[in-house]
């Protein structure tokens, strides 16, 4: 394995961990965003995902819900649309 490819491993180990989340409609969209879609991430796309974790749950889900409807900086609009998909795909499962 690569060293950057080890780096990447390790980093999602550190995010999904981060991901653990009180609300569980957001803990669930979280881990199915970081095993679906984290290895398509940029570098600049996890350093932004990273700061997202920073936020409370209920600011985190609003700006998940919001994805569609708010337009942001290029990468933080493409991290957005790919929570916004693990959003739809729980939305479905619920149905």
């Amino acid at each position: 394995m690569l060293n950057a490819e080890i780096m990447q491993d390790a980093e999602q180990r550190r995010l999904a961990w981060r991901c653990r989340r009180g609300m569980l409609e957001l803990d669930i969209v979280l881990q199915r965003f970081v095993n679906e879609q984290f290895g398509g991430l940029t570098l600049a796309e996890m350093q932004i995902f990273d700061e997202m974790l920073e936020l409370s749950d209920n600011d985190f889900w609003e700006l998940i819900q919001s994805a569609t409807q708010v337009k942001y900086e290029a990468d933080v609009q493409n991290v957005l649309n790919k929570l916004s998909i693990a959003s739809q795909q729980n939305r479905q499962g619920e149905s």
